[in-house]
């Protein structure tokens, strides 16, 4: 949907870009002029679409209407007008003239509400919606349905939920009736997709495989719940899921480009970053005493140790101290603060990608000290250091930092998901939204639910 609406808004916007140059300067004489015109409205185009996504106009859970949506123009706006006026700066070019892009870009906002305002209208309409039949209770159907009710933007209804047992916190209406009945339940309520939420040995398995072949989709609980929140839910999966659902190993080819695309981008980021690594080499030095690098052991790919490098952003420790942040906020320099916001502090890692210990995306590493603590207390440790760890990662950017064992067990979920769904393609989008992090400086998203799903005890490294 989202990939839908970026192409349709884009089309607008290039048609709009052309036909206003047309109306306010003059028609393509030549193919010379046609590819002029090509240029300048694909430039500008990307542009738009760039300051949209970096935006969250795309973000349907963000801006699901078109107050919401409103608010985000206003910054995506402001970020275009830079974009465009860069670009006019240093390669004219590139775009069209100032009073040609203002028009066209007006225009298309005056185009884009009302479009949107249809869009949102449509999704809300039943035809649109998916229904969804949830069969079992507990607390997976639990997970389910306060998953699905978070996430307006799927167009997704449960029309109800079959189960042998009761279920204390669904409204009586919900509960559709027993597994018994369940071949009833389906003709009465004609669900698009069966969510399974029970065990393997409780399943009405004729009823079940009748549905699939009438063409209605049915699918396990623990899958749909992972696709909802980007994590998986590593408390509930069965041991034998890590050794058989979890795919660690990409084939040769993935992990050559994995690694390819990271030292290209080490090289160049080191190179382009230079001036800027000093800048902040100097501020560090003489923003507190100490060494301007913080060097740090960390657990690396199977399990091997490795030397982190990092721009310090703490005074040194006088003594022995704890490996969680929350008990050295103390500590943090005033250039710390901002280094760790834009995350500029993890610059120097460029150094640990070409050395091989890092990728640019993955697992962040976590200190030897803390190891054997998190291989005994989080679920499924081990798996994380099936991959080659990353200077930012799927959990960095859905999670931020840990400051307990809990949320080190929250962000776990995180990393399993991303070692189980890693790509070249997902590798791009974390990449995306690690950048959004840096240009825009956002604080760490905190877990909303992470005491529902622990009951591990919180603990502090020594």
């Amino acid at each position: 949907m989202i990939a839908a609406l970026a192409l349709v808004e884009g089309g607008v916007l290039f048609t709009t870009l052309w036909t206003t140059t047309v109306a306010m300067q003059r028609a393509p004489r030549n193919a010379d002029d046609v590819a002029r015109l090509l240029v300048q409205a694909s430039s500008v185009t990307a542009l738009c679409l760039l300051a949209f996504y970096y935006n969250d106009v795309y973000d349907i859970r963000t801006s699901p209407g078109c107050a919401r949506l409103s608010w985000h123009l206003v910054p995506a706006a402001a970020t275009l007008f830079v974009l465009v006026g860069a670009a006019y700066t240093m390669v004219p070019a590139l775009v069209p003239s100032p009073r040609v892009c203002f028009t066209s870009l007006v225009i298309l906002a005056g185009l884009m509400l009302p479009f949107r305002a249809a869009v949102y209208a449509w999704m809300r309409t039943e035809r649109f919606m998916q229904r969804l039949l949830i069969v079992g209770g507990g607390p997976l159907c639990d997970r389910l349905m306060e998953a699905i009710a978070a996430r307006p933007d799927l167009r997704c209804r449960v029309v109800g939920v079959a189960t042998d047992r009761p279920v204390p916190n669904l409204p009586q209406h919900r509960v559709l009736g027993r597994l018994e009945r369940l071949a009833r339940i389906v003709a009465e309520t004609r669900p698009h997709r069966i969510v399974v939420a029970l065990g393997a040995g409780a399943l009405p398995m004729d009823t079940l495989l009748e549905c699939r072949a009438r063409g209605i989709r049915v699918e396990h609980g623990l899958d749909v719940l992972e696709r909802l929140t980007g994590k998986i839910a590593i408390e509930r999966v069965p041991a034998e899921w890590a050794l058989y659902a979890c795919e660690v190993r990409k084939s040769g080819c993935a992990r050559a480009l994995a690694r390819a695309a990271s030292l290209a981008v080490a090289v160049v980021g080191l190179t382009l970053t230079a001036p800027v690594l000093a800048l902040i080499a100097i501020a560090v030095r003489f923003d507190s005493p100490g060494p301007v690098l913080f060097l740090h052991d960390r657990i690396g790919r199977h399990g091997r140790p490795f030397r982190l490098l990092k721009f310090r952003t703490m005074r040194p420790a006088t003594g022995e101290t704890s490996q969680w942040i929350r008990d050295n906020e103390d500590r943090v320099t005033r250039v710390g603060r901002w280094l760790r916001r834009f995350r500029l502090d993890e610059l120097p890692q460029f150094v640990n990608i070409l050395r091989g210990d890092m990728n640019l995306v993955g697992p962040r590493p976590h200190p030897v000290a803390n190891y054997e603590l998190f291989r005994k207390g989080i679920p499924l440790y081990a798996l994380r250091t099936a991959v080659r760890p990353g200077v930012t990662g799927w959990a960095q950017v859905r999670y931020g930092y840990a400051n307990d064992l809990a949320e080190e067990t929250e962000k776990m979920r995180y990393d399993l998901y991303y070692i189980r769904r890693q790509s070249f393609w997902f590798d791009c989008h974390i990449v995306l939204e690690t950048v959004k992090t840096v240009l825009f400086g956002r604080p760490d998203a905190a877990a909303e639910s992470s005491a529902a799903l622990d009951s591990l005890p919180v603990q502090r490294a020594s």
